[in-house]
């Protein structure tokens, strides 16, 4: 009975000796983690070198250790660090982000790629994964960046960064729907991001391109898929609306004509949520704010001032309402297999 008791109590003894030494690394972690924030790279690396020794194959420890080194410029022992993260069996999409900052940062393209596609078999649905890839290629102009970028929307339809990316790349290509359908995604993805900015311009500059080429050649060239077809032909119907310019006013009145012929013809064949949320913002009277956020700042700032100015209750309804809200959009609704097959 006795040789039972002291059984036990050695058990009870190692397990809180083993929750106080994994507290222990979980708050030297933590520690390192703020001296990262606080850009003393130096001392987080002697946190963390301490927390490795408490816990030499601790995954997130590593991982934070590679990416100071990274943060430090010492790319080498970054390199060492990270390289046999991927390998492990417990390694996840961190693990492959920061392996491929480090061969970014050595401009080791060939091991980058490799590292990145050993990744996509792994996980096949990371957004993550696909848009570093992609922009890794396209630092040396690597058109295949743009279908990288689709099939992470495809497959990781709420991951922000491949629209950003995939509407930048349409900007300035003739093919202005899927610029101005991802730019605005986007925009409702991340709303007061530093992108967020940028792509409202490329919001307005699209709409401009877009009905520039409309009125000059009465038909611009027609994109492959059938739901940017069809997107088109609604703009094309209702392109009297912005006759005398592209401004907020004149987009928001486009753009409400756009959604009650969408709904009437298009709107079953393909569901879509930016277009719900049109609607949605339609019936709530929130949708001349939610242009005037969009394009106003961008537009003319000044109009734009004014216009909150004279409409402040309406346009803090909305921001209300968005900053309480998540964008998601639902699986299913990927209409671009142009792209990707």
């Amino acid at each position: 009975m006795k040789q039972i008791i002291f059984i036990a109590g050695l058990f009870n003894f190692l397990a809180l000796s083993l929750s106080a030494q994994q507290e222990d690394v979980t708050s030297l972690d933590q520690a390192a983690k703020a001296y990262t924030r606080q850009g003393d790279y130096s001392n987080a690396i002697v946190v963390l070198t301490r927390a490795l020794k408490l816990s030499p194959n601790n995954l997130e420890v590593l991982k934070d250790l590679a990416f100071t080194y990274y943060l430090q410029k010492n790319y080498s022992s970054a390199l060492e660090t990270a390289k046999p993260l991927p390998d492990r069996s417990d390694a996840d999409v961190e693990s492959y982000q920061i392996l491929g900052l480090v061969y970014k940062a050595l401009e080791d393209r060939k091991e980058c790629e490799k590292m990145y596609k050993q990744g996509l078999k792994k996980f096949p649905n990371s957004g993550v994964l696909y848009n570093e890839y992609g922009e890794m290629l396209w630092t040396k102009q690597d058109y295949e960046a743009i279908r990288l970028w689709e099939k992470g929307i495809q497959v990781d339809p709420n991951y922000s960064s491949n629209y950003y990316n995939a509407a930048r790349y349409y900007f300035f290509t003739y093919d202005k729907i899927w610029s101005l359908i991802y730019g605005e995604i986007f925009v409702n993805m991340e709303s007061y991001s530093k992108r967020t900015p940028e792509i409202k311009s490329i919001l307005i500059e699209g709409y401009k391109k877009l009905f520039s080429d409309i009125s000059k050649s009465k038909k611009i060239k027609e994109p492959k898929d059938p739901f940017a077809l069809a997107v088109l032909s609604v703009m094309n119907d209702q392109s009297d609306a912005v006759a005398m310019g592209i401004t907020p006013e004149t987009v928001a009145i486009l753009r409400n004509r756009f959604e009650v012929e969408w709904f009437n013809k298009f709107a079953a064949k393909y569901p879509f949520r930016l277009f719900e949320y049109y609607r949605q913002l339609i019936k709530e009277g929130m949708f001349e704010a939610y242009n005037q956020w969009i394009f106003g700042p961008v537009h003319d700032p000044a109009s734009f001032k004014t216009w909150t100015a004279s409409h402040a209750e309406e346009y803090n309804r909305f921001i209300d309402f968005q900053k309480g809200r998540i964008f998601k959009l639902p699986a299913g609704q990927y209409y671009h297999q142009s792209v990707t097959e």
